[in-house]
């Protein structure tokens, strides 16, 4: 029998990592974490670590966006993020849905 290794977690995460390099890719995965049925604080915090971490490996983080994403993160350890997934809930009772898009000429912009 052969033997199949099993990728370590952190083989998974760098490949998660990588296909975030892509915008789509990222784009798609940020909404998911915005969908209003069982929000995830903590899972929001990964999320977004990970888009800027795909970021940060192409050398494409604004000094801006990572001032931003402290911020943020300081904000959702602190309250969890009830405000976020209050108005995305609130977005969805009305009929709404937030969703992460890709900006215009994205490859030529530092974010």
């Amino acid at each position: 029998m052969k033997e199949v290794k099993m990728p370590t977690s952190d083989s998974w995460l760098d490949a998660l990592i990588e296909s975030l390099k892509d915008p789509e890719e990222a784009a798609g995965y940020l909404s998911v974490a915005l969908e209003p049925e069982d929000p995830e604080p903590k899972l929001l915090r990964a999320v977004l670590q990970d888009a800027i971490d795909a970021r940060f490996k192409m050398n494409n983080l604004s000094d801006k966006a990572k001032l931003y994403h402290q911020q943020l993160d300081k904000i959702l350890l602190e309250n969890g993020g009830k405000e976020i997934y209050t108005l995305v809930s609130l977005l969805d009772e009305l009929g709404f849905w937030i969703e992460v898009k890709i900006k215009d000429n994205i490859d030529n912009q530092h974010l």
